[in-house]
């Protein structure tokens, strides 16, 4: 029989050799999530044997991952801010990237009143679910073209509690959506069509096109959104989109055409320009 020990190390090897960057920890993630084990678990204990159920689980795992298809798709959940979110195929799976999207906006709105979000392109609903975890008073509409993405954010608001206060609506952008919001925010695709075939397998391969592509320059949703949100935006209102880490003169300059005022950049974690933040006189 296989130890834990063993597996890992076997893990590590055949995931490195597949070209997946620290081998290692992506094993222990694999294990432990397939397994539902601790961390602590493993260390404790790790020439425990595998009995021949948990053995083939973690195989079938291992050979999708050395595929390279996502982790979070195998496990079929990933963390996203304080949540753990439903990922499927048909969403783009939450990337801590666009956690500066949900800092950004409430760095830039006050929490403790009612505000009204509206997220457009919301694939798994992970940027309307992070902001109303913070925003107890707040409410959200969000958008996106594909009704299988829907169906995934609706069970994350239903695992998060959410569900009462946010409104999913299947359409382009946000088209027919009316009224005023306090905050409009989106994580809109913006990878240039002739860029996608040379990501790597994961995202090429595995995740949905239409959350990736961009068109010719990466910008043609900005074009759109920008209008979108001085439409839609209430007075005092604040937008933020997430952008490419080198489109940051680009988009600013999209804004400022859209009639945008005070538009600034927001870098991520790594340093990279990730945010848009702008308001409409």
């Amino acid at each position: 029989m296989v130890s834990w020990r063993d597996w890992l190390h076997d893990a590590a090897r055949q995931l490195g050799a597949a070209g997946i960057e620290d081998a290692s920890a992506e094993g222990r993630f694999l294990f432990t999530g397939v397994l539902g084990l601790s961390r602590s678990q493993v260390i404790a204990d790790p020439d425990r044997k595998l009995d021949e159920a948990s053995l083939a689980a973690v195989n079938k795992a291992l050979e999708r991952r050395v595929s390279r298809v996502p982790l979070s798709q195998i496990l079929g959940a990933t963390p996203f801010w304080t949540l753990e979110l439903l990922v499927t195929p048909d969403v783009l799976s939450p990337r801590a990237d666009t956690e500066t999207i949900v800092e950004a906006a409430l760095n830039d709105v006050d929490t403790a009143r009612p505000v009204r979000i509206l997220d457009i392109a919301t694939g798994s609903g992970a940027i309307a679910l992070a902001l109303l975890t913070e925003m107890q008073s707040a409410t959200a509409v969000a958008t996106d073209i594909s009704r299988a993405a829907l169906d995934i954010a609706a069970i994350n608001a239903g695992r998060t509690g959410l569900s009462e206060r946010i409104e999913l609506v299947c359409t382009s952008w946000a088209d027919g959506i009316a009224g005023r919001f306090d905050l409009v925010v989106s994580n809109p695709p913006y990878i240039a069509s002739s860029i996608i075939e040379t990501l790597e397998p994961e995202v090429r391969d595995h995740e949905p096109r239409l959350a990736l592509d961009g068109g010719p320059d990466g910008l043609a949703p900005y074009r759109h959104l920008f209008s979108e949100a001085r439409r839609l935006l209430a007075p005092g209102g604040t937008g933020v989109f997430e952008i490419g880490y080198d489109q940051r003169e680009a988009v600013l300059r999209l804004a400022q055409e859209a009639g945008a005022r005070d538009a600034d950049c927001v870098k991520d974690l790594g340093g990279r320009s990730r945010a848009i933040v702008f308001a409409f006189s």
